[in-house]
């Protein structure tokens, strides 16, 4: 079913301002700080299905352009018996396995997804009943920021004392709401999921916190349609007339997403390095969202850091969505690249339009 690893149109949204707007007068990000937990256990799944630049070829895509415009070479699709609940319990069970942890112990689930199984029930609910959780299960939307969102979200609870074991996970079945006939869209995404295990601890040997030395969450509104799928809840009904003019896909202003990312990435990162008091250079691995290649490499030299500290996937993955920062952190995690104690910075950003980052020492 999955390979699991351990260890457009702006309907119903008014008149949008221009983009020119929202890269001169930016909407401020909130900060905070959630310390006091580490991280025990993280996990990943993918479905089997590998399509590459190749095999879309036949759909009219430009395997030559997908590289130059992205970096992709291929993903994963979900068969059609696999939905978002089904990648992110594989993936949640990887991170319980990874940490030997026991079910029972976990009390909270946070998932980050904007493509649940249905709009009722959660799929965290669906998640937290395949796990046998005894515990509250919520869903976080904030499309490819949602990962970020859930992990604040988690933090804070854990931070709180209100939980002592939290789940969190990331995933998104993207290949399920982008039109196949978007050429320019549809080669951009895959499906995956990612997770992590939060468990409440006291600083290390050396009296270092741990947990989220500084993080910000941010959104800005008047962005809304540019990445957006306008029949798909209240305002636009599934219809027959919708479904003919392909409504209830994905619909992204790829030009506008791309400037807006490149410069709220470097900017929102720059922010939540200075307030966590870690200098940039030691920072052990930055793991932005796996959008574009180049929109990543866009951020590294304006950061100018070294290539080896920013982690990219998304040649074999594409654009997971929520899935893409616990994706990639598994990744790094099993080749060693970063482990307990290590201090990282996570950026996701995407419709909304929302954003969050954070320096995480795990």
């Amino acid at each position: 079913m999955a390979t699991c690893f351990g260890a457009g149109s702006g309907g119903g949204f008014g008149i949008l301002p221009p983009m020119s707007e929202i890269l001169t007068s930016p909407r401020p990000s909130r900060f905070g700080r959630a310390v006091g937990f580490r991280l025990v256990g993280i996990g990943a799944a993918v479905p089997d299905r590998v399509v590459t630049n190749a095999d879309l070829a036949r759909l009219g895509c430009d395997p030559e352009w997908i590289v130059a415009r992205s970096g992709i070479h291929e993903r994963r699709h979900a068969g059609p018996e696999i939905a978002t609940s089904d990648l992110a319990a594989a993936a949640g069970r990887a991170a319980i396995t990874h940490a030997a942890a026991a079910a029972a112990d976990i009390d909270l689930l946070v998932l980050g997804t904007f493509t649940p199984d249905m709009c009722i029930p959660s799929a965290a609910c669906i998640v937290q009943e395949r796990l046998g959780l005894d515990a509250p299960a919520m869903d976080v939307t904030a499309a490819c920021a949602g990962f970020a969102y859930a992990l604040v979200t988690a933090a804070n609870f854990v931070a709180a004392g209100s939980s002592r074991l939290a789940l969190v996970i990331g995933a998104d079945t993207n290949s399920r709401i982008v039109n196949p006939e978007d050429v320019k869209t549809w080669p951009l995404f895959g499906d995956g999921a990612g997770a992590v295990l939060l468990e409440a601890t006291a600083p290390d040997a050396n009296g270092r916190e741990r947990g989220l030395l500084a993080c910000s969450l941010g959104s800005d509104g008047r962005g809304a349609g540019m990445l957006a799928c306008p029949m798909s809840g209240s305002r636009q009904p599934v219809t027959v007339e919708g479904i003919a003019r392909r409504d209830q896909f994905l619909q992204m202003d790829g030009r506008a997403v791309f400037k807006w990312a490149i410069r709220l990435a470097e900017e929102n990162i720059r922010q939540v390095v200075d307030r966590s008091g870690v200098p940039l250079e030691h920072v052990d691995m930055f793991f932005l969202h796996q959008a574009n290649a180049r929109i990543i490499d866009g951020v590294r030299e304006a950061l100018q850091l070294p290539a080896d500290k920013v982690f990219m996937n998304l040649d074999r993955y594409g654009n997971t969505s929520s899935g893409s920062i616990p994706l990639a952190m598994e990744e790094a995690w099993r080749a060693e690249q970063i482990g307990p104690g290590s201090t990282v910075v996570v950026c996701g950003f995407g419709g909304g339009l929302a954003w969050g980052s954070a320096v995480w020492r795990l």
